[in-house]
């Protein structure tokens, strides 16, 4: 796949990335929501610190993906449970 250079700005430093095209939207969506996150923590807590922002941001995303991802794995047993009855049924009814 064809690979694209962008340069991207969080917390007045620029991290060169490669990444493929179609991902480019996602990427500066991101990088974005990282600015106004550390905005936010600047503007709300009295810390100036880049580093400790992007800690804090980093420690908020974090949290907020295993969050989802252990609603993910619930609902993902939720659906397996269902499956066995759902299979248990047929198989008790072909019989």
């Amino acid at each position: 796949m064809d690979k694209l250079s962008i340069k991207l700005h969080i917390a007045n430093r620029i991290y060169p990335m490669k990444i493929d095209r179609d991902s480019e939207e996602y990427i500066r969506n991101s990088v974005r929501k990282i600015e106004e996150r550390l905005k936010f923590y600047e503007d709300n807590y009295a810390i100036k610190d880049k580093q400790d922002l992007l800690a804090m941001c980093l420690i908020e995303y974090a949290s907020k993906f295993e969050t989802l991802n252990n609603k993910k794995e619930v609902e993902d047993d939720d659906l397996i449970e269902q499956l066995t009855q759902l299979e248990n049924i047929l198989t008790e009814n072909i019989e």
